[in-house]
């Protein structure tokens, strides 16, 4: 299939607990990523989400995508930003962004970062030398959610800072203690250093 500029309006995002259903059990470490874990770590919904991701190693993706066998995956920038691709999940491997359609409907309803990693620890795709043991890097709600720890969410969002990545900063900043902000002023350094965030961290 040719490369497309998909319908944005046709999102349809699963909930958190629809993702862990759907996921079951499967023994990879993965854990919901973005907006919605800064919710999950404050204790709720705080705004609406056009979408919701979730962040797996690339080297097991293979393994989630067996788990959502009859939906469609399609890889997002490729070949440019703004257009997705329908491949073969052998053909997928070097894409970033895998998102997952429902045949029947058109729905999008999950988008997959596939990100380094190496055996059990976690590899920041911005900076090589940021890494986390996933035990540590995934957190989980009271119900056994799994979301991504606020700072490293952070850092991601720090890149394209737009108002509601700004407005996730300040949600989080006054409940961040202080391992917390110096992991996440001494990863933003070697990202993007002089960031503005650094100066209220």
């Amino acid at each position: 299939m040719d490369a497309f500029e998909p319908d944005l309006t046709l999102w349809d995002p699963w909930e958190p607990e629809e993702v862990v259903r759907r996921l079951g059990d499967i023994e990879v470490p993965w854990y919901i990523a973005a907006g919605w874990a800064i919710d999950l770590f404050l204790g709720g919904a705080r705004r609406e989400h056009g979408d919701i991701e979730i962040a797996v190693p690339r080297s097991r993706r293979a393994e989630v995508l067996d788990v959502l066998a009859g939906f469609e995956f399609f890889a997002a920038g490729v070949p440019s930003s703004g257009f997705v691709t329908a491949l073969p999940l052998a053909e997928d491997s070097d894409s970033h962004q895998t998102w997952v359609r429902e045949p029947a409907s058109g729905l999008w309803r999950l988008d997959i970062f596939s990100e380094p990693s190496e055996g059990e620890t976690w590899i920041c795709r911005r900076n090589g030398l940021i890494r986390m043991p996933y035990e540590r890097l995934i957190e989980r709600t009271e119900e056994g959610i799994p979301y991504g720890r606020p700072e490293v969410v952070l850092l991601f969002k720090a890149k394209a800072a737009r108002s509601k990545d700004e407005d996730d900063f300040e949600a989080v900043l006054s409940v961040l203690d202080g391992e917390r902000r110096r992991w996440l002023a001494r990863s933003l350094e070697l990202v993007h250093p002089g960031h503005r965030w650094l100066e209220q961290l």
